[in-house]
């Protein structure tokens, strides 16, 4: 493997700063690589919010011209009348944030790498191990057959099961096609760091738009798992600006509006079987993925197979 710490660059006067340093308690890092699976931008929404809402400063920058192929995804180029005028340049980087708080946490940005993977990751384990991040977690957002008219759900994973000891497991055993954000847990969770990801579960009809629910979802995953105070009630207006759009744009297509009756009523379903109002309902704990499971697989046991799952195109 090629030197990984000729990938990036960091700015010594903003890595001086970053308090803590040197005493094993750095501060969190948070990434949301674009690129990838990224349902309703949840990842980008998330991204656009801290770097607005809070303090930042530009701390590492890796060199996208190792670790981009170009002639598969093509940045934009403006072109004004008889010249070129703007470029669009590819980036990824680590900025340093403060919360409200002023607590600083690092937040890895930008394009997935496309090639180097490994190389990139050994990188990324040099600045986890230079400023010592006690905690690294990940976002993004997955499309699922669920509603938007019912509470968020989300998957959470983690290289040690008590980071997500209060969440429920959705999945059971599954082969996916891999991601650099992926890859990075587990390398870093192989090299004895503790690290973590939500992947906020957005209705599938919604995928390939903003969607600011899932963004404050997402934020409020990260706070709970690192105790950061991120703002995230800023979003809420461009959320219930979002959902009232669905809402208007379902009550004008019926056949919309059957694949989300259909939904509500398969999750409604399958809430009041396990006896909650929702699946991350409080009181009397989490399912458990047993429990899931079992309960999962009796519903559709009593399904008559005449319901819409929303799987064809609209």
């Amino acid at each position: 493997m090629l030197d990984p710490s000729e990938l990036y660059e960091v700015d010594e006067q903003v890595a001086v700063r970053v308090p803590h340093a040197g005493t094993g308690t750095g501060p969190v890092l948070v990434h949301a690589l674009r690129g990838f699976v990224d349902a309703g931008a949840a990842g980008r929404v998330t991204t656009e919010h801290l770097l607005s809402e809070l303090p930042s400063e530009r701390l590492v920058t890796f060199d996208a011209d190792q670790l981009l192929d170009y002639r598969s995804r093509r940045p934009t180029m403006t072109f004004d009348a008889t010249r070129w005028s703007d470029y669009d340049e590819p980036e990824l980087v680590v900025d340093r944030v403060e919360d409200s708080d002023g607590m600083p946490f690092l937040l890895l940005h930008g394009l997935e790498p496309d090639v180097q993977w490994e190389r990139w990751i050994a990188a990324v384990r040099q600045i986890v191990e230079r400023f010592e991040v006690p905690l690294t977690v990940g976002v993004q957002g997955l499309p699922m057959g669920v509603p938007h008219t019912r509470p968020t759900t989300i998957s959470a994973h983690a290289t040690r099961s008590a980071l997500v000891a209060d969440h429920s497991a959705w999945f059971g055993t599954v082969q996916v096609p891999a991601s650099a954000a992926a890859l990075l847990e587990l390398r870093l969770g192989q090299s004895g760091h503790d690290a973590m990801g939500f992947s906020v579960h957005v209705p599938h009809y919604l995928a390939q738009s903003p969607y600011p629910t899932a963004g404050i979802a997402a934020l409020e995953q990260v706070e709970r798992s690192t105790g950061l105070r991120l703002r995230t009630s800023a979003l809420l207006p461009a959320a219930e600006r979002s959902i009232a759009e669905v809402d208007r744009q379902v009550a004008d297509q019926p056949e919309v509006a059957a694949v989300v009756g259909a939904l509500e009523e398969q999750y409604d379903s399958f809430t009041r079987s396990i006896g909650r109002p929702g699946l991350l309902a409080p009181g009397g704990g989490l399912p458990t993925a047993e429990e899931i499971g079992a309960e999962f697989e009796r519903f559709l046991a009593a399904q008559d197979g005449t319901v819409d799952d929303g799987s064809a195109d609209h």
